[in-house]
């Protein structure tokens, strides 16, 4: 099972490399905090909030997916140069339904070098 990083406030860390190490790799979630059961519901995932991420042949964000607890909701997968291969905030807009009374999204995002990094997790009310 790959290691799962998680995002660490970067406000606590005191060197600027490792605020850039951890920003680029934890992915975002940003979305309303209420949603009306049965209609679409827009979720967008970015890549970092101050810091981006290369996007190298051998350095990339391969990944992000978008999960609802442990049910997966849909994942977005990107190839080297998908950004130019210029440093960039990948960034991905999930629509989806919700059914149930609350959402707890977490999204997560796969680095071909640095591995699988997770968001906070962001509940959202299903009215």
């Amino acid at each position: 099972m790959p290691k799962i990083n998680k995002y660490v406030d970067i406000d606590t860390v005191e060197r600027e490399a490792k605020k850039d190490y951890i920003d680029r790799h934890s992915p975002f979630i940003h979305c309303d905090t209420t949603a009306t059961k049965g209609e679409t519901f827009k979720v967008m995932v970015k890549m970092g909030e101050e810091y981006t991420h290369p996007d190298d042949f051998d350095h990339y964000i391969a990944n992000i997916a978008l999960y609802n607890g442990e049910t997966l909701l849909a994942r977005a997968d990107f190839v080297a140069g998908t950004y130019g291969n210029e440093k960039s905030h990948a960034t991905v807009t999930f629509t989806i339904r919700p059914m149930g009374s609350k959402l707890n999204l977490v999204a997560q995002a796969y680095c071909t070098k640095h591995g699988v990094w997770e968001s906070t997790p962001v509940e959202v009310t299903v009215n």
